[in-house]
């Protein structure tokens, strides 16, 4: 069976991705994007976007399109395609996708988050029929009707702004007793004549026959509860990472956002994690944004060491490498000493910086320098540490 093989495949089309694959095109990698949605992701929801800098104010979904249309000038392959799930097989990286299975150099995961569930009865039965989780989507629908928006984070007071050019009045209900969101978008919202907080509260149940007709909402300081009369329900209580096609196969925080470096590495070598789906302080486009981009030139510099390792070490019939640190004045002479002695010779000894390839070094198993590895075929035959002229050539013949 003919399986696909690719240097780097992107899941998921937002900032992260997108960004990703324009560095990548840009490094000459050859880049798949795997998406399933639309190209954006989770912007395209969003109205509006006032910090993406250079931009004073762009939709998300124009903003999207701006990014995939910046990729594709690079020539960047995309596909929609659903990931089933990331496989390893003897060591190669397998993206398992609804229309075949692709052999991937490196992967960077890119697929965002979602946003997340309140969990109270009516929710999951009243979705699609007043309960939703995108004001831009929805909020046409409610001309003139009186909503309510759960959360206390920016998201949630600009959706709420967003809400008053359709509905007649919206109330934004939080637990604790001021929001989380920032001053700006706070004194922006607090201003709109439309928009009314409730504070402290949460919601028991969302009620109604066949279409959302009221809440059931709970003091957390008085314990009473009481009815609010509304017609939508807009919830922007947080988000969860979309790990659904790598649960298990990386490092995971408590919260299941993908562990990475700040070189955006994963626990498992050649994958790489970028934007709202790893652990990180602050989830915006423009962190997102450079993620993508740190992302993509670790995969350049991890794709690059590959196929040096196998063009150099592993695909020879027989080869000899010194590996050596060019920041060792002594394994700089040795270095020159053996360069010289190879002039004229049939013998090749391949030299291998272990400071600037310490990938390289790191998957030989080598950690004592300088060393010379005998291999042949790929397999190591012998390894002896050599401090002398005389030492490497001994090893020769």
């Amino acid at each position: 069976m003919h399986v696909e093989k690719r240097e780097l495949v992107i899941i998921g089309a937002g900032p992260a991705g997108m960004t990703a694959a324009i560095y990548g095109r840009r490094a000459g990698l050859d880049v798949l994007v795997l998406e399933k949605g639309i190209p954006g992701g989770q912007i395209n929801t969003t109205d509006e976007i006032e910090n993406w800098p250079g931009v004073l104010m762009a939709t998300g979904p124009e903003l999207g399109e701006a990014f995939r249309k910046h990729a594709e000038k690079f020539n960047t392959e995309f596909r929609s395609a659903s990931v089933e799930r990331l496989e390893l097989r003897e060591g190669t990286k397998v993206v398992v996708t609804d229309q075949g299975e692709i052999e991937a150099e490196a992967i960077l995961l890119a697929t965002g988050a979602s946003f997340r569930k309140l969990g109270c009865p009516g929710e999951a039965e009243l979705t699609g029929k007043g309960v939703s989780y995108c004001a831009v989507c929805d909020g046409a629908f409610f001309e003139d009707e009186v909503v309510a928006v759960i959360g206390g984070g920016n998201t949630a007071v600009e959706e709420a702004v967003y809400l008053t050019q359709f509905a007649s009045k919206v109330y934004i209900i939080h637990r604790r007793d001021e929001f989380r969101a920032d001053r700006a978008a706070i004194d922006h919202a607090l201003s709109n004549p439309k928009i009314e907080p409730i504070y402290n509260s949460v919601v028991e149940s969302i009620e109604g026959d066949g279409l959302v007709e009221k809440l059931i909402l709970k003091n957390v300081k008085s314990g009473e509860t009481s009815d609010l009369d509304v017609a939508g329900v807009f919830v922007f209580v947080g988000t969860v990472p979309n790990d659904d096609s790598f649960k298990g196969f990386v490092k995971t925080t408590k919260g299941g956002w993908i562990d990475t470096n700040l070189r955006m590495e994963t626990s498992v070598e050649g994958v790489f994690a970028a934007g709202d789906v790893r652990e990180k302080f602050l989830r915006q486009v423009v962190t997102a944004a450079g993620d993508g981009a740190v992302a993509a030139m670790s995969a350049y510099g991890y794709i690059s060491q590959q196929q040096h390792l196998r063009h150099k070490l592993l695909e020879p019939q027989e080869v000899f490498a010194l590996f050596y640190s060019s920041i060792d004045e002594k394994h700089a002479h040795l270095t020159g000493e053996v360069e010289n002695w190879m002039e004229g010779k049939d013998a090749r000894i391949v030299l291998i910086d272990a400071y600037k390839n310490a990938g390289v070094a790191q998957k030989m198993g080598v950690s004592e320098l300088p060393a010379l590895l005998h291999l042949r075929k790929g397999s190591e035959v012998a390894r002896k540490k050599c401090q002398s002229l005389e030492d490497v050539t001994a090893q020769i013949g």
